[in-house]
């Protein structure tokens, strides 16, 4: 495994957004684990965060692409951060883009925050997690209403590999089916459970026997092949 990778499955530990123990989801499932990327509230977690991103993108997409597009609103500060992480990390303009809930009709009007799309720009779009692929639904549609971008990709900071919509395949796989795009993420769970399991993090072991268990068996349950 890359090192950037264990270092941000350490990172999401201590930044207390990935937790282990009995989580009721928005879908009514009860999971052994849950993740809320906001928690990520300081000046130090949003750099390392950016910094973990755009490794993460440059690994996946290279630097053959334009914009960096944050779906609203948990999106926008991951846009920002993994912009200025880009150039930092790669001396790479990349512009970054998102989308507000409601049209505003004055001052800088229109649905976009940040750079405008323009005809033949390449887009990576940047999320925090994606367990069902609805929230993509929303996004395409307003990409491809606003210029004749291509999407060059989806990157999210963890593939939770769960059934998507569908209920058979993963939702990063679903959305790669549908929409043709890549789709890909800083980390997968079962590199997080290969990282913690019975190894001490921040000082206490986060994934024990019981908890690898109760993962296991939410695996078997809704879990993609």
């Amino acid at each position: 495994m890359d090192t950037y990778k264990e270092e941000f499955i350490e990172f999401m530990v201590e930044s207390d957004v990935l937790k282990f123990g009995e989580f009721t989801l928005k879908s009514g499932r009860k999971s052994p684990f849950f993740m809320n990327a906001g928690a990520y509230v300081t000046g130090s977690q949003l750099m390392r965060l950016g910094e973990y991103y755009a490794k993460a993108i440059h690994a996946h997409y290279g630097e053959d692409f334009d914009v960096l597009f944050g779906p609203a609103y948990k999106g926008i500060p991951l846009s920002v951060a993994a912009t200025i992480a880009f150039y930092q990390l790669y001396g790479k303009e990349i512009r970054y883009c998102s989308n507000r809930k409601e049209v505003k009709d004055h001052g800088d009007t229109g649905i976009l925050l940040g750079s405008r799309l323009n005809a033949g720009d390449r887009v990576v779009i940047i999320e925090d997690v994606t367990t069902s692929g609805k929230s993509i639904e929303e996004t395409f549609p307003i990409l491809k209403a606003q210029a004749d971008v291509t999407v060059v990709g989806l990157i999210v900071s963890l593939n939770r590999m769960e059934k998507g919509l569908g209920g058979v395949m993963g939702a990063l796989d679903e959305i790669h089916e549908k929409y043709g795009f890549e789709t890909n993420a800083i980390v997968t769970m079962e590199e997080v459970v290969e990282h913690l399991y019975n190894r001490p993090c921040q000082g206490r072991i986060v994934i024990n026997d019981e908890i690898k268990t109760a993962i296991d068996a939410y695996y078997n349950e809704y879990g993609c092949n």
